[in-house]
């Protein structure tokens, strides 16, 4: 339910005249908030950017605290407040800003963070004598509640802020958040809880999910009034636009251009490798020897802070970032940021768009820069969304069973529970509302004893009954090794990249000995098993040589390449968002919209529909060609790289049966092509792309698919079944695969209905396969296929024919050399 957030509320006279003395004035939605939070009610806060969320949230716990400070109460200490943030890095920030109000108004409140990176003894000393105020994160909240006195630890707490509850909700870190909320929501009984959020297309769902009390609408949504439109650019190079690639390196120059006349810029790319390049690019341009620095997750934290504490004091003139920098820390001095390719959805470009002229009143300026030329079409359909004020993103998701077992264990390594109570606390949070008894039970035996085909192994028996019904862990070490796993993310393997220190002099036929020295960060180890020592690449913005991997360490020395591989990482990628696919499909098929469109984009459409078709926005196009002594098919459902790269899967089985022997597929965001000896033009399309290969033709995929059995892999470190971290040691990738792998043929064999098969069959829906997304699309397109049987190449189909052989690891350069011969070649066949 939505209130107004205006508000007769009046601060305290010490909060009113800290306001004064700036020369600011509390804002409408910040006194709404306080008012409500004063009263002991939750809400959900919903403001743009720079609105003053934090401290809104806020607010009502500092007049709480302050008041109970100056009647001197003198009870033993306790928890008042809990943050909750999705990065460690904005619970510290919040930490900085808010120390400076309390410690200027001299309220006596003692604020603390808690993450991964606290020491030990300031954990145990915070468990005797808790602050005032304690932030922290969903990780360190679940470590919590699997900490023995946990239900003592929190029984005064009087109020809980979700920061950046968008984030996190519709994720697997948002189901592991909701359960513990739930679980504080029962400790807790005076608790309210408070959530703050960026603009969000479906504002009540949150509301839902931050209901963990009573789930009947009790918590409030406020919405504040205000705040100046985002000033969009996309910035359309005067260099050639490619048909394909992602680096951007042929806008660099106008890029450099920018940065020199903005104060501080952030430039965002989407992936950790685009990253690095784009740093080496810059790095290469920057003849006035600006101060540009790099951040992204696999940067040593020494390093991320160091940027961090830079960017804070004004210090630099460009920051190149991943996520790591989406999220809602202040960095004043920033008044342009940079997006390096399409934004994939319109509220993570909302959302970047905002770390400029981080206030509520001036408008933030971005600029896109599209690196091929579909991208030129997703940039402007995320301009059109955000000037419409149109959002994507998804409502309450359904709790994944992976994460609750994870809950249901955590729980047992606390203080117990009893099997009815704990079903209570679960259902109350909405990804679990759905949750039945059998299914609870089953996740509660499948954490006991690993299921039927599992429980004659001790080592899956994990948590016991007691004589008085309550659910505890079996040993001491089954609760240290679940504290050592606790998360609902599954890092891929990693190894840190460290400086090699040599020992001693050379000597002629001898090998120096080496050691471990400075950490640069850590790399993904999937993409160092593919280099043998002396090779070089990027990394931390250096070209670095590797000399070997020694243990969990891979040894560098810093080198000079001129091609450098760069780092292949899983992580980072995001999926073009159903609803701006939809708008770009609109775009390509309304030939009104061109008028914007460069002229090199424009002549693309108007010779594809010369040489070609360009169908209905809710038609699928689908092309056969010969070229070489190949044959093609080429579809163009704009559903995301990976329903695409399921359907690629799912085509190829069918074409099979058909007997057109396809031999291969690529996919990419927009368009999937398969090839083969046969020809496919005769091939009936319609039964070719009828939704029932969602049916037995996706089941006996996803029986004998290495994707598949990765998503178990998953399921099954969320779970607990396999213990990636254990009390002195740690597995190798390997070792966590082959278990996972192991265990995996034998509950299909002999329990295809195993709770943590199911659990992977649910994320298939949405995560690695995107089966969900594939599915609705086969079903909107059904009976509306367009086929065009050409004679050669169409314009259309340039981009994904050149994503065919490409290799992620090659040199940049080499990369861009290959690609262009590739490219003319294409071109004049598509074109001419």
């Amino acid at each position: 339910m939505a209130d107004s957030a205006v508000s007769p509320f009046l601060l305290p006279e010490p909060f009113e005249a800290w306001f004064a003395g700036r020369g600011w004035k509390a804002r409408p939605h910040q006194l709404a908030l306080a008012e409500k939070s004063l009263k002991g009610e939750s809400a959900l806060l919903i403001a743009p950017t720079g609105g003053g969320k934090t401290l809104a949230g806020f607010l009502g716990s500092l007049i709480e605290l302050s008041e109970r400070k100056r009647a001197a109460n003198s009870d033993r200490p306790a928890l008042h407040t809990l943050y909750i943030s999705p990065l460690k890095a904005l619970a510290a920030d919040v930490q900085r800003n808010l120390m400076g109000p309390v410690e200027e108004m001299g309220l006596g409140i003692r604020i603390e963070s808690r993450t991964g990176d606290t020491p030990s003894h300031v954990r145990q000393r915070q468990r005797r004598t808790p602050p005032d105020i304690l932030l922290t994160t969903p990780e360190q909240l679940a470590l919590f509640l699997a900490s023995d006195h946990a239900k003592e630890f929190f029984a005064d707490l009087k109020c809980v802020i979700v920061d950046e509850i968008h984030a996190m909700a519709a994720s697997k870190r948002g189901d592991l958040l909701a359960l513990g909320l739930a679980t504080l929501a029962s400790w807790a009984p005076a608790c309210r809880f408070i959530g703050l959020s960026a603009t969000v297309r479906e504002p009540q769902s949150l509301a839902d999910w931050l209901d963990v009390r009573s789930g009947a609408g009790e918590v409030r949504v406020l919405t504040a009034e205000g705040g100046v439109s985002a000033d969009v650019d996309i910035l359309i190079s005067k260099q050639r636009i490619p048909w394909s690639g992602h680096s951007g390196r042929f806008a660099v120059p106008e890029v450099y251009e920018a940065i020199k006349k903005a104060t501080m810029t952030l430039v965002f790319v989407n992936t950790r490798s685009q990253a690095e390049l784009m740093f080496q690019e810059l790095w290469h341009a920057n003849e006035d020897g600006l101060p540009i620095a790099l951040h992204h997750g696999s940067l040593a934290r020494e390093q991320r802070t160091k940027v961090e504490a830079a960017m804070a004091a004004g210090a630099l003139k460009a920051v190149v970032c991943t996520s790591t920098l989406d999220l809602g820390i202040d960095w004043g001095e920033v008044d342009l940021v940079i997006q390096m390719g399409a934004p994939k959805g319109a509220a993570r470009l909302i959302q970047r768009i905002g770390r400029a002229n981080h206030r509520m009143d001036e408008a933030s300026r971005a600029v896109l820069v599209p690196t091929n030329r579909f991208e030129v079409l997703e940039c402007r359909a995320a301009e059109a969304a955000v000037e419409a004020g149109e959002i994507d993103g998804e409502g309450v998701r359904e709790g994944s069973l992976d994460v609750l077992a994870q809950h249901v264990m955590g729980r047992a390594c606390g203080d117990g529970f009893r099997l009815e109570e704990l079903y209570e606390d679960i259902i109350r949070a909405a990804p679990y509302a759905w949750l039945d008894w059998e299914t609870y039970e089953r996740i509660v035996d499948f954490v006991a004893s690993g299921g039927y085909a599992l429980k004659t192994y001790d080592r899956f028996h994990r948590i016991v009954r007691r004589p008085d019904g309550v659910w505890v862990a079996r040993t001491a070490r089954d609760a240290q090794a679940h504290r050592m796993n606790v998360g609902a993310i599954v890092e891929s393997p990693m190894l840190a990249v460290r400086l090699a220190q040599f020992i001693g002099k050379e000597k002629p036929g001898e090998k120096r000995s080496v050691r471990a020295g400075l950490k640069l960060g850590e790399m993904e180890e999937y993409f160092l098993s593919t280099l043998t020592p002396g090779d070089t690449f990027l990394f931390a913005g250096e070209v670095l040589r590797l000399v070997g991997v020694e243990g969990m360490d891979a040894l560098v020395v810093r080198a000079v390449g001129d091609r450098p591989a760069i780092p292949s990482y899983n992580g980072g990628k995001f999926p073009l968002t159903t609803f701006l696919a939809d708008r770009v499909r609109k775009m390509i098929h309304d030939p009104a919209q061109w008028e914007g469109l460069p002229d090199p984009v424009r002549e693309w459409f108007e010779i594809q529909k010369l040489k070609s078709t360009i169908p209905p926005a809710d038609h699928l196009l689908v092309e056969t060609f010969p070229r070489a002594d190949r044959h093609y098919l080429v579809c163009y459902p704009f559903e995301g790289r990976l329903a695409h790269q399921t359907l690629g899967m799912l085509l190829t089985r069918r074409l099979e049966r058909m007997g057109a022997k396809p031999t291969g597929f690529v996919a990419s965001e927009y368009a999937m092509a398969v090839w083969g000896m046969e020809d496919m033009s005769e091939v009936d399309m319609d039964a070719l792309f009828h939704p029932d290969m969602m049916g037995d033709d996706l089941e006996s995929w996803l029986d004998e698919s290495a994707l598949m059995k990765r998503t178990f892999g998953h399921c099954a470190q969320i779970s607990g079944l396999i213990h990636r971290n254990l009390p002195g040691k740690e597995k190798n990738s390997r070792q966590v695969s082959f278990s996972s792998d192991l265990i995996y043929d034998v509950l299909r064999s002999h329990e295809p209905d195993h709770i943590l098969l199911q659990a992977a069959r649910q994320d298939a829906a949405t995560g690695l396969l995107d089966v969900r997304r594939l599915s609705d699309a086969l079903v909107r397109i059904r009976d509306k296929i367009d086929h065009q049987a050409l004679t050669k190449i169409s314009p259309f189909a340039v981009p994904v024919m050149l994503e065919i052989g490409k290799e992620p690891v090659s040199g940049a350069s080499v990369q861009d050399a290959i690609l262009g011969e590739a490219e003319a070649d294409l071109v004049r066949d598509a074109m001419s």
